[in-house]
Order: C-alpha cells, then sequence, then structure tokens
C-alpha cells in the first residue's frame, strides 16, 4: 500500500479512537470532574454529529483541494486542539466542547481514503479496499479498549490525551507532506449535493446507511462500559477486555464484508442478511440481559461484527454517482453513517437518564430493543434496492 494510505489508515486508528474511549473512562472521569453516562452520551453525541455535519463541506473540500489539504488541516487544528481541550478539562462542559473539536479534526480521514480508492482504483475493487482500511483502521477501537483503560490507570487519563495530543498533530503535518492528491478529471461538470439527492436509487440505501453502524458505534463507543458496570459491577479494566472483544469482532466483520461482494456477485445480498442478524443478535440481549457476563459479550461481539457493512453500502451507493461528484457522494453516505450514531447517542442518553434511576436493566432492554427494531426497519426498506456491482 501507498506510504499516503498508511498514514491515512493511522489518522483513521486516531479516529476510530476518538470516537470509542469514552467507554473505559466511564468511572475514571465520574470520579475525577463529575461526569455522568448522560454526560458521556451526550458528549458522544456531540462528536458524531459535528463530525457528520461536516461532511458536506468536507465532500465539497475533497472535490475541489484534495484530500492533502482536507484531512491534514482539519486533523491538526480540531483533533490535536481537541484533545489538547480534553486534557485540562474540569468538567463535563469541556469534554462537550473537546469531543466537538475532535470530531471536526476526525470528519475528513476516512474520506480522504475513500476519495483515493474511488480516484485512483478500479470500481470493483472499491469495496475490498474501503473495508481493508476500515478493518484496519479500527484498530483504534481496540486500543480504546484495554489499553487506554491501563494508561488511564497507569499515567492518568491526562496525561494519556496530552500523548495523544502530540500525535494528533505529528499525523496531520505528515499527512500534509505525504499525502497524494489524484490527478483533477478532465472535466468542467460542476455539481452539487442536491444533484445526488435526485438519483432516485440512493433513497433505498440510506436508511441502511443511517442505521446499520448506529448499534455497533453506540454501544461500543459508549454503552457497553455503563451496562457492564451496572449489570454485572464490572470495573475499568473488565470494562476494557469486555470492548476488546467486541473491537476484535467489530474489524473481524469488516474484513469478512469487504471481499464477499465479488465472492457473490451482489452487494445488496450481502448487506441485507448481515444487518438482519444483527437485529436478531440485539433481540437476544434484549431477552437475555442480565443472564450471563459471557452471554452479553458474545452477543455483543456478534453486533459488532454483523455492524461491519458499512463499506460494503458506501460502494453499493458509490456505483450511482457521477464521477465529478465522489467526494460529496462518500461524504453524504458518511453523513448518514455517522450522523445515525450521533442522533442515536443523543436520544439514548435522554432515555437512561428518565429510566435507569428507576429500573437501570430496563434501560438497557429498551435501548437494545429498539437498535433492533430501526435496524430491521431500515433492512426493511433496503429490500426494495436495486443491486448493482462493478
Amino acid at each position: 500500500m501507498r506510504a499516503d494510505l498508511i498514514l491515512l489508515c493511522f489518522a483513521y486508528v486516531l479516529s476510530q479512537f476518538f470516537r470509542a474511549f469514552l467507554a473505559v473512562l466511564t468511572q475514571i472521569l465520574k470520579n475525577d470532574i463529575g461526569t455522568t453516562p448522560e454526560d458521556l452520551a451526550f458528549a458522544s453525541g456531540i462528536w458524531f454529529l459535528v463530525f457528520a455535519a461536516m461532511q458536506i463541506p468536507v465532500g465539497a473540500a475533497l472535490d475541489r483541494f484534495g484530500p492533502r489539504r482536507t484531512s491534514s488541516i482539519l486533523l491538526l487544528i480540531g483533533g490535536a486542539g481537541g484533545a489538547a481541550v480534553f486534557a485540562f478539562a474540569t468538567g463535563p462542559l469541556h469534554i462537550f466542547i473537546a469531543m466537538g473539536l475532535i470530531g471536526i479534526g476526525c470528519s475528513p480521514v476516512l474520506m480522504a481514503s475513500y476519495f483515493i480508492f474511488a480516484r485512483s482504483y478500479p470500481p470493483a475493487r472499491f469495496a475490498t479496499l474501503a473495508a481493508l482500511m476500515l478493518g484496519v483502521g479500527s484498530v483504534g477501537n481496540i486500543v480504546a479498549a484495554y489499553p487506554m483503560a491501563w494508561a488511564a490507570e497507569t499515567v492518568g487519563w491526562r496525561a494519556s490525551l496530552l500523548a495523544l495530543t502530540a500525535l494528533s498533530g505529528a499525523t496531520a503535518l505528515g499527512l500534509w507532506f505525504v499525502v497524494q492528491d489524484p490527478p483533477a478529471l478532465p472535466t468542467a461538470e460542476k455539481g452539487s449535493v442536491l444533484d445526488l439527492l435526485k438519483i432516485p436509487a440512493l433513497w433505498f440505501i440510506f436508511p441502511i446507511m443511517l442505521v446499520t453502524y448506529m448499534p455497533a458505534a453506540g454501544i461500543r463507543g459508549l454503552w457497553i462500559g455503563p451496562y457492564f458496570s451496572d449489570t454485572f459491577g464490572l470495573s475499568t479494566s473488565g470494562i476494557g477486555a469486555a470492548t476488546l472483544v467486541m473491537g476484535v469482532a467489530m474489524i473481524l466483520g469488516t474484513l469478512v464484508y469487504g471481499p464477499a461482494d465479488r465472492v457473490l456477485g451482489s452487494r445488496k445480498w450481502v448487506v441485507l442478511p448481515g444487518n438482519i442478524a444483527g437485529a436478531l443478535a440485539l433481540f437476544a440481549l434484549t431477552f437475555w440481559i442480565n443472564d450471563s457476563r459471557l452471554l452479553s459479550i458474545s452477543l455483543m461481539a456478534a453486533i459488532g461484527f454483523f455492524g461491519g457493512s458499512f463499506p460494503v453500502i458506501i460502494a453499493h451507493a458509490r456505483s450511482f454517482f457521477p464521477a465529478h461528484l465522489t467526494g460529496r457522494g462518500v461524504t453524504l453516505l458518511n453523513l448518514f453513517g455517522i450522523g445515525g450514531v450521533g442522533i442515536m447517542q443523543f436520544g439514548s442518553g435522554r432515555l437512561h437518564g428518565i429510566i435507569a434511576p428507576q429500573n437501570p436493566i430496563l434501560a438497557y432492554q429498551i435501548l437494545f430493543g429498539l437498535l433492533g427494531g430501526v435496524l430491521l426497519i431500515g433492512a426493511l426498506v433496503y429490500l426494495f434496492s436495486e443491486d448493482r456491482t462493478d
């Protein structure tokens, strides 16, 4: 793989880390600065919604300025700046501001890679390359689990965030000097997101994109921590181990999904059964909510594994994009995928705050059951989509 893609992959490791590390800091932040699970749900929601809102300007910037300037500048300002704010946080408000800044910094990284894949490689390889980038980059999910829990308990969470500040800044500078922009298209055609919204086929893909990543990202990024703490009394290290298992499952799922469209000759019939299986795992977790710690970890691993269809859905939608709107197209799909998680985190925080004081177990049952329900609805709409491969 090219040097610039390797560095973009490392930047995506940071992105995956920042969207998931709050789960293992639940107890530490509560003790140090008084944050509640509802505060962290709100902070996580800010990250996802800011990230999603940035997809429209990021898409335009990719098409106009290219991935080098877009990814490096935003990661330096948002990623490094947000991590620094987090390191010196003294209350929930500072966490909210920090997560918003980090969302800005992480917003272009994966899409810069996808833009390069779409413009520089054969279309039939897009899903495989996209899944490989997502799978390898999801190592950040693993680092945000047990290693982050160990670092927080060993050197402290503030020192850990300062190290991440320096690492984010160095990565941004590396992107500026290493990333190679694809050659400009020999066309004067212009367009906007509105042109993409006029493509009927995409409207059967948007709903599944909205919900496919929602359960895995929401649970792994936040709720796995409070759930295991409230239900089974796990410590920070125990939660880190559980999140590690789910993080590995998410990576494996992504890598399995990636080449499946070429093996089976279909994208629709790769995505559809996978998401239905994910919904069934959520319903099983709802039913056996507190029966067994091992069973719960296994079901969360299944949710993570089957929630890895993200790159195949983008590849499916990309087959309908005009070439000159590639940047706007992939970021529009990413807006749906990440925005859905942000909406869910805001809603889930409110839900938990209302129900958990009276019945914490019921709060998690309702949350997981609702996630299973919306995933099934998205799959039902997707059933009517037009299958297309390159």
